[in-house]
């Protein structure tokens, strides 16, 4: 049965999941058959949903690595402290996270391996948590690299398509974005106009504002805003996005940096002659590349040589300059490596089981950890105490089973697929007549469109986000959701999903007007 012919309204199956007492322990314990019986239980289900997970950035490829990989489980495996010392615990896999780490230098143009003596040089370690962790680790390591005594302090600048952990990270670590300091400070003197906004603007779509925009940074609004703080000498802190969170857009990392260069360059912020604090910069940039930082190499990769890989990304999908080989001439710092450090998931595009996830920045921006405890033998330089020894090994083996060949075809096809369920969208509103809002960012492996019943919510673990089509007026709202084509996500799993939109009742009943909002 075609996807768009499905009877109308047929109800959608879900799985209910396990309840808290299937799982409540006894002061006694469990017996064999009981505990199995719960594992049973949850393990049906974790299946059920890791075959219709179209919603996030998760990629389900894994069967290969749980076959190779369970035997060790039976060690205890954490590589605590600083990846290029062992330390005292030594059920550690630190000699593969190293491996992994140089893997990522060379994708990323990091230069040499990490030598304590060489500023040029590279440092990073994996980390235990999602980028997340990497983006807290960034903003901390900027926040003490910036401060100087008696100066200014620091100012945080982020897009309003940023993931939500900058707002809590700021929060987190006391560090001031430009909007409270702005508030706080120079009310009434937005270089926009009107009030500080809380993050800098996104680029606008065909309506004049954001909500239908690509998701990518306005870098005219950035570069205005950078210019006021600079000039009032508050060190800055810059945030791009490599993959932002719904839209899946690329900031033009290069275009944004050729516009704050002089900004920098006139207000004292690079090194050398006229710099506020001799050798040290006073600007740092950061790119959270969650989930773009793990593919966009081998889009540069196809980019520059279509004939190798066979395959060209499409028209507007670019090969984003984003890493440290981004330099830029000065006048009076010479050449300046513009990028500071980069957060990429393992969880994400490569595909581990667990969030995990790279941390990368070179020695010359690193700063000495604030404790050095003796017993862990070796510098706690990291922002976990503990961190996850498993990580390595699941990263390693999957990038030794993909040749970079095989990574252009991954991401070849996820944006194949992205744009054959686009066109698939607008096909479905021709033959119902609803209004199905699809949309896609050049390039981005996500597709957006209007939110459906609960029920396929849930089934497909679709992630929903409010907009307002108007600002400020509540009857524009509409409800979204998206679709992550991540490399375990094929045709016939979009099929299925086209399936069960073309007869759910919410997207049966949707209005067909565009000025009518969705059901939220």
């Amino acid at each position: 049965m075609s996807p768009t012919t499905a009877p109308a309204g047929a109800p959608v199956h879900i799985d209910a999941a396990p309840e808290s007492g299937d799982f409540a322990i006894p002061a006694e314990g469990l017996t064999d058959g009981e505990r199995l019986r719960a594992l049973d239980r949850i393990d049906g289900y974790l299946t059920r949903k890791r075959r219709h997970l179209v919603g996030y950035q998760a990629t389900q490829e894994l069967a290969g690595s749980a076959l190779d990989l369970a035997r060790f489980m039976l060690s205890n495996i954490n590589n605590l402290g600083d990846p290029f010392q062992s330390g005292g615990y030594k059920p550690n896999t630190k000699v593969v996270e190293r491996a992994v780490l140089d893997y990522y230098a060379r994708l990323w143009h990091a230069g040499r391996p990490y030598d304590p003596a060489d500023p040029g040089s590279y440092w990073g370690y994996m980390l235990s948590m999602g980028s997340t962790e990497g983006n807290m680790y960034a903003l901390w390591n900027a926040r003490d690299y910036l401060t100087r005594p008696g100066a200014p302090r620091p100012v945080a600048f982020y897009s309003e398509d940023t993931h939500y952990s900058f707002a809590k990270a700021v929060r987190v670590l006391g560090v001031d974005t430009f909007h409270a300091v702005g508030t706080a400070d120079y009310p009434g003197e937005c270089p926009l106009g009107g009030d500080w906004p809380a993050e800098v603007p996104s680029l606008p779509g065909p309506s004049g504002t954001s909500w239908d925009g690509p998701g990518a940074v306005d870098v005219d609004a950035l570069a205005v805003l950078v210019e006021f703080f600079a000039a009032k000498g508050h060190p800055v802190f810059v945030n791009f996005n490599l993959g932002s969170t719904f839209k899946g857009a690329h900031d033009d990392v290069r275009g944004a940096c050729e516009r704050l260069l002089p900004v920098f360059e006139r207000h004292g912020l690079l090194p050398g002659a006229g710099a506020r604090d001799g050798g040290r910069r006073g600007f740092w940039i950061h790119v959270d590349g969650a989930l773009g930082a793990g593919y966009a190499p081998f889009l540069r990769m196809a980019a520059e040589d279509p004939s190798a890989y066979g395959w060209a990304p499409e028209p507007g999908a670019g090969a984003p300059e984003f890493d440290f080989g981004l330099t830029l001439p000065s006048r009076t710092a010479g050449e300046v490596d513009m990028v500071a450090s980069i957060a990429m998931s393992g969880h994400k595009w490569a595909g581990v089981p667990w969030p995990c996830g790279v941390f990368m920045t070179k020695t010359k921006y690193q700063l000495e950890p604030p404790t050095r405890p003796e017993y862990i033998g070796a510098p706690d330089s990291t922002f976990a105490g503990s961190r996850n020894g498993f990580s390595p090994l699941v990263l390693w083996d999957h990038l030794s089973r993909h040749s970079y060949r095989d990574q252009v075809d991954r991401i070849r096809r996820s944006q194949e697929l992205a744009a054959h369920l686009e066109r698939r969208l607008h096909e479905l509103e021709a033959e119902t007549g609803a209004e199905l809002w699809p949309a896609r960012t050049p390039g981005a492996i996500t597709v957006r469109f209007r939110k459906p019943s609960a029920g396929l919510v849930a089934k497909w673990s679709l992630s929903c986000e409010n907009v307002l089509t108007i600002p400020g007026d509540p009857t524009s709202l509409r409800g979204y959701v998206h679709v992550f084509l991540m490399p375990s996500v094929d045709r016939a799993k979009l099929d299925a999903l086209l399936a069960d939109l073309a007869r759910d009742p919410v997207i049966l009943s949707a209005p067909g007007t565009a000025a009518a909002p969705a059901a939220v």
